[in-house]
This record gives structure tokens, sequence and C-alpha cells, in this order.
């Protein structure tokens, strides 16, 4: 006896279908069946050319197709054929539909392009962590982003937060007694962004972080002359690349977030 053949049929790659049928069939211990996936199925001809494999191989359907005609068709000629085809997206989104009174977009590979954003994101988020507070230089030159200025300025959150919005960022700390990458230079000034923020504030948030740390809050990093001198160093560096400058001594990491998105929609 031949092994029974399952076609698992989409108006996309088929990763939907494929996935919930081989979820049914690891219930019967895999029973030998075998699939053969008919993906990106776009008109009636190719239908017709499904249904005549499947009755050749005297095998059965699994079909996810959104747009009603094309659901109406297959319906129609497996009864026609007498094949056994099963709709596993078309019921769902009927109940759906019913349940919440809007019409389905009905347009095929909605799934993956969601998941073409979620793999974006990720990537983005994994690009921030390596190239997180100047550890690899290269990584400027790739960076859709570069966020420059001192020490406790949010240029961590910030990155990650913008990874979030699906974007590459770097960001680098300025030291005066540090010489910036060669790689900050070669950026074209409206992809870098300076974050500067008033001597006072930087002052509080750096003793805070000691305290947190069990470390005297009178060290030298939370000097407010040591801070003054990191920060004109950064203004010295900030004109140098002509970048725009954003204060965020009195913003939040999502207040920034949008004046950068701003100016680079603008741009």
């Amino acid at each position: 006896m031949s092994m029974p053949v399952i076609y698992v049929v989409s108006d996309s790659v088929g990763e939907t279908a494929e996935l919930v049928t081989k979820a049914a069939i690891t219930q019967f211990n895999g029973s030998g069946m075998k699939i053969k996936t008919f993906p990106y199925v776009e008109d009636k001809e190719n239908i017709d050319e499904v249904i005549s494999l499947v009755k050749f191989d005297k095998g059965m359907i699994a079909y996810t197709l959104v747009k009603p005609e094309m659901r109406k068709y297959m319906q129609e000629k497996a009864v026609e054929e007498d094949i056994r085809a099963v709709d596993l997206i078309g019921p769902l989104m009927d109940q759906i539909q019913l349940f919440c009174g809007k019409s389905p977009l009905c347009e095929p590979g909605l799934v993956r392009k969601l998941d073409e954003d979620y793999f974006k994101k990720v990537e983005a988020i994994e690009f921030a962590v390596k190239y997180d507070d100047g550890r690899d230089p290269r990584g400027i030159l790739k960076a859709d982003i570069v966020l420059i200025g001192v020490s406790r300025t949010s240029k961590t959150p910030l990155s990650q937060y913008l990874a979030h919005k699906r974007l590459k960022v770097a960001n680098v700390p300025l030291v005066p007694e540090v010489d910036p990458p060669d790689e900050l230079y070669q950026v074209p000034a409206e992809k870098c962004f300076g974050l500067k923020i008033s001597p006072e504030k930087l002052n509080h948030i750096r003793r805070e972080r000691l305290l947190s740390l069990g470390l005297n809050d009178q060290a030298s990093y939370a000097n407010i002359d040591r801070i003054k001198e990191e920060l004109t160093f950064f203004e010295k560096v900030a004109e140098k690349i002509q970048c725009p400058v954003i204060d965020v001594t009195n913003k939040a990491v999502e207040e920034t977030a949008n004046v950068i998105l701003h100016h680079l929609k603008r741009n």
C-alpha cells in the first residue's frame, strides 16, 4: 500500500498550513503519512493543477487560502472530484469577522510579513547590545543611528528603545582622555545625535549611581568640575561632527526617541 499523501496548499509560502498539518499528524504517530507542499497558489489554474495531482496520488488537501473566491473554488473542485479537503483558516476568519464585525484584508502572506518585522526588531536589539558603549567601533559605520554623549546620558536605554523601532543603534561614550574612534567622523552628520545634559542633573544622577553601588558619592566621577570638563569635551566633538544635539536634562527616553525619529523622518 502506498504512503498516504496530504497536499498542503497555500497562497503564500505554506508555513502555517504545514505546521498545523504536521501537528495533526503527530497525533497519529506520523502513520507513515507524506506531506507535499504546494505554495503560492494565486489563481484557479493553480487549483486545477493541485486537484489533478491529489487525485492521481489519491491524497487529501489541507489548505490556507485567504481570498474568498479561491476558497470557494477549492471547495467546489474538491467536492466535484470527490477529494477530501480541509480549510484550515477560512472558518476561523469567518467566525472572527462575525465576532468583531470587521472584514478581513484577504491579503496572502501577512503572517510572514509580521515575522519579518519581528526578526528585524530582534536583529536591531542584538545590534544595540553588540555595539553598546563603544565596544566595537566597526558598528558605527553599520548603524542607522549613532548616539554620542558622556556617561549616564541614557545612551543605552535610548539605544534599546530605538532598537524596538527596528533601528540599528550604536552608542559611543565620550571621555576627555580618550580620542573618539575615527569611524565617528566618517558617519553622515544627520545619522549622529549628541546627548547633552546640565552639569547639576548629571551630578545628581552620578552620585545616586555611586551610592547604589555602595561607593563614595564624592568620587571624581560625580565631581562637578570633572563633569563640566567632560561636557566641554562633548561639545567640541559634537561641533566637529556637526551633528544635532538634544538636551536630555528633563526628557524621558521616549521623548528623546521621538525627537530623533522626527528628525529622521524630516530628513
